[in-house]
This record gives structure tokens, sequence and C-alpha cells, in this order.
């Protein structure tokens, strides 16, 4: 408080003390859940044979981290804001540890997507708050380089997950992948224990629990809704998830307009460099995260890649990703977010564009690695933009609200998209595998059975080949097909959802001198309420 007995403004500095140090240790702790949300997609077929999972339970597992994240970064990132933002930081990396350990020793499909959402709830902790961190310890061009280097760093650590996860499954058994962040979490626990300020312009506000609930509500029903839309006899589950998830949702809404203290600002969140970003930032981000959902499954069902080929084959967008960040930095304050977010898009379009057209059953690698390298450049362009728009739109009290959002772009992003493709994957494997049923001279002896089998998942139809070693060509041959119609039905409406995003920032994101003018006016608002006591 201020003599005068208004509250202080706290402006951050444009670096805090031993700044490397601190940015390294925020960078490594992000690392921990970038690289944990990462390891699952290489692993898939071997889990998918080891428990006879269907593609749903597949998709569940992929997606649990995602969800169990995305659920329960807004709740959290109001409790560091207010609680402390390194508090929260500590038990969410320590939580990861039993996480994982849970995760690589599941003795079914079901306890290993329990373990995957608690490894997310503990990412929840942990993840946003980096991100808050840095909004509230850097300020001016220092903050959009700190951005750019944890946007670039932490998905370029990301993508070296299906890399490192591929090396072990050559010598070890599958939950071996979920071990690998242990090392790194000790590391990343001892540095923010040392180096992280213990407090960053926290707030003096309560806790919207409540709110915190709903969110919570509103973002598990909604996936798991998708998720299980595509399971035969599961309607009236889908029914329910979908009334829970609309409920929560109209009563988050109303909660937040009536709330003394909102979990979420919907005033702030009504800013068009902020929702307009926070846009964008879903489908970037949940287009990266698909993409890299299918095409593991892809590369290894259908080319045939081993776990490390499969893994080593997606080096080229970490690599991008983290080459062209930084550099998206500089657009950013040359040119303006929407011009920069524009750029990536376009890339990203291109790339699903190539996928749809030339990911077939023979498909050399330099076309594979070329739509990496387009989706490496995308999200590389993109990913910084939005966070800077996000964060930049905030008040620093609120830099938990923003963070919380960054990474709900991306977690939600990523689960609604990766929910999204592997619904579309599984609808049109199992209609063109039932087709393909149909048109063969022995479709009479395929039993309902046998046919519900071949039809859930491609390492069951691998299971079936290997029970009738006389058809086994044929049904892998069907496999195959089946899966790249599937995935093709999954591209199809991931270029809907970019081509949309794009028209959303075109026609909606200010040019940069307006968005310049308007995050003048945003710092202007904030401050004057925040010396009067007065909410935005």
């Amino acid at each position: 408080m201020s003599k005068s007995g208004a509250p202080r403004i706290d402006v951050p500095r444009e670096a805090p003390a031993r700044a490397s140090l601190v940015l390294a240790s925020l960078i490594i702790v992000a690392a921990v859940a970038n690289l944990n949300l990462s390891v699952a997609n290489v692993a898939l077929p071997a889990i998918g044979k080891a428990y006879d999972s269907s593609q749903t339970a597949l998709n569940l597992i992929a997606v649990g981290y995602s969800l169990g994240l995305a659920a329960s970064v807004l709740y959290l990132g109001a409790v560091g804001d207010r609680h402390g933002r390194k508090l929260l930081l500590l038990l969410g990396i320590a939580l990861s540890i039993p996480a994982c350990l849970l995760a690589a020793y599941a003795p079914n499909d079901t306890v290993l997507v329990l373990a995957r959402i608690l490894g997310g709830l503990s990412a929840g902790m942990a993840y946003p708050t980096t991100l808050a961190l840095i909004t509230a310890l850097w300020a001016g061009p220092g903050r959009t380089k700190s951005i750019a280097l944890w946007s670039a760093l932490g998905g370029g650590i990301s993508m070296l997950g299906p890399v490192i996860a591929g090396a072990l499954l050559e010598r070890f058994y599958w939950g071996s992948v979920f071990l690998v962040t242990l090392p790194l979490a000790v590391v990343a626990l001892v540095m923010a224990l040392l180096f992280v300020p213990a407090h960053a312009n926290e707030s003096a506000e309560p806790v919207d629990d409540l709110g915190g609930i709903l969110s919570v509500l509103l973002v598990a029903g909604l996936v798991l809704a998708i998720n299980f839309a595509a399971v035969p006899d599961q309607g009236a589950l889908v029914v329910g998830l979908v009334v829970i998830a609309l409920a929560a949702g109209a009563a988050f809404f109303w909660r937040q307009r009536r709330a003394p203290n909102p979990l979420y600002d919907l005033h702030i969140a009504g800013r068009r460099t902020f929702w307009v970003a926070a846009c964008a930032g879903i489908i970037v981000w949940g287009s990266m995260m698909g993409s890299a959902f299918i095409s593991q499954q892809y590369l290894q069902n259908v080319l045939e890649y081993n776990p490390v080929e499969a893994g080593a084959a997606i080096l080229p967008l970490a690599v991008m990703m983290v080459l062209v960040a930084p550099r998206s930095a500089k657009l950013v304050e040359t040119r303006g977010a929407r011009t920069t977010l524009l750029i990536g898009y376009a890339f990203l379009f291109l790339a699903f564009a190539w996928m749809l057209l030339f990911w077939g059953e023979d498909s050399s690698y330099w076309q594979i690695g070329l739509a990496y390298v387009l989706i490496g450049i995308g999200a590389g362009l993109a990913g910084t933009p939005s966070s800077h728009s996000l964060t930049g739109s905030v008040p620093v009290r609120r830099a938990g609200m923003a963070s919380g959002t960054a990474d709900l772009q991306r977690d939600l992003g990523g689960a609604i998209m990766q929910s999204v493709m592997g619904v579309l994957l599984t609808a049109g494997y199992a209609s063109a595998f039932s087709a393909a049923i149909a048109d063969s001279p022995e479709s009479k002896d395929v039993s309902s059975q046998v046919q519900s089998e071949l039809t859930k998942s491609f390492a069951s139809a691998g299971q079936v080949a290997q029970q009738h070693p006389h058809y086994a060509d044929q049904i892998v041959a069907a496999a195959r097909h089946s899966f790249l119609h599937g995935d093709d039905w999954a591209y199809t409406v991931s270029l809907a959802a970019i081509a949309l995003g794009a028209l959303l920032i075109f026609f909606m994101f200010p040019h940069r001198d307006a968005e310049r003018e308007l995050l003048r006016r945003y710092y202007t608002e904030d401050s004057a309420s925040t010396a009067t006591g007065r909410p935005n």
C-alpha cells in the first residue's frame, strides 16, 4: 500500500536479478510438462498391443495429460496468483513424480488414462506458473524475448519427446517412456527452489473456488464428450457429458459476471488482443499436437517405421520451431502480432494440405519431413505472438489469468483437436474397414465378434491377422487403407479449422499500430483501476 492508502502499482523491471538462471529454471520446469505431454504418442501402438486397447482408449491415453492440464489450468493459475507462484511450481513438479511412476507401471489402460490425467493436473500447477512468472518478472522487449525462448525451447523439447521415447522402446518396455522425465524433474525442483523468486506481484484477492470447480467441469465434460462420440452404444454418456459441459459453461459465465473477485475477468477476456489471440493459439497448438498424435500412429502402422525411426522423423518440426520462434519475436516487434500470426497460419495450412494429398501407403521420408518442417515454421511463427498478445493485454496482478489462458490455448487446443482428430480417425477407420469386409467374398465367414475386433483399432486388427495367418495380408492391407481413410477425415477438418482461424485473425485482430494503441490504453486503464482500488 502507498502512504495515501491506495494499492501500490507493481510494474515489473526489465529483467529480474540472475535473469538467465531464473529463465533457465522456468524453461526446465516447463520441459518436464512438455516431455510428459509428448512421450505417449510413440508408445501408442505398443500400448494398444499390450492391452488390446480400442482406438478410443488410445485416444484417451494420448489426450489424458492435456485434459488434466486444460481442466485445471485456469483454477490453478488463480491459486498461484493468490497463494504464491513459486509454491505452486514446486508442488506441481513434486506431484509429477508419482504420476509418472503410476503411468509407467499401470496394470491396465484405464489406470494409465487416470495416471495421465493426474500428470496433467501436476502440470496444471507448474506449467502455467512459468509463464505467469515471466510476465511478472520481465517487462518490455525483455519479456517478448523471454516468451519467445520459453515458447521455442518448450515446443522444441516437447517434440524431442517422441525421439527419446522411440529410443527407449527399442530396448525397454512401453512404460519406460513415462520414466524419462524423472531425472529432469529432480533438476527442475532444485533449480526452481534455488533461483526462482519467492514472490512476484501476487494478488491479495481471494480465489473464486466455485468458478474454478465450474471451469474444471466445463473443460472435462467437453473433452470427454468429444472422445466418446464415436464409441458405439455410448450415446447416453455423451449426452450426459454434453449437458454437464453446457450447464457448467452457463454457470461459469454467470458466476464470473457476478463474483466480486472473478476467477476469469470477462472484461479483460473481451479485449480483442486477448480473445482473438486465445482462439488463434488454440488452433495453432491444437493442430500441432493433433498432427503429432495421428502421424506417429501413421508412421508405425502404415509405413512400418520402428519406434526410433518414427520418433526421429518428427525432429524437423522441433528444429524449425527452435530456429523460427526467436525470429518471430523480432517480427512481432516490427510488423505486429497480426501479420506474424497470419504468416504462421499460412505455413500450417500448407502442412496439412500436404499431409492430406501426399501422405499415403508408400510415401518417402522427404514427403514426411517436409510436412514437419512446415508445421514447425508455422507453430514457431504463431506461438510467440499469441502468447505475447495475451500477456500484454492484462495487468500484472492478473498474470495467472494470462498464463492460464496461454496454457489453456495449448492444452485445450491439444485436447480438443486430438479428440476431434481421434474421433474422426476412429470413425473413418471403422467405416472403411466395415466397407472392406462387406465387399470381401469372405464377408459371410466374418463373425460379428471378429468384425468388432477388426474395426476397433489397427492394433486389434493386427492381432486378428496373427490369429488367422491365411488372411493376414488381406487384413493388414485393409487396416492400412482404413487408417489412411480415417486420417484423411482428420486432416480435412484440421484444414477447415486453420482456415477459420486465419479468417478470424484477418478480420478481428488489429494491425500493428492499432494493437500498440490498444495495449497502451489497456495499461492506462489497468493502472488507473489499481491506483483507485476499483475493478476494471
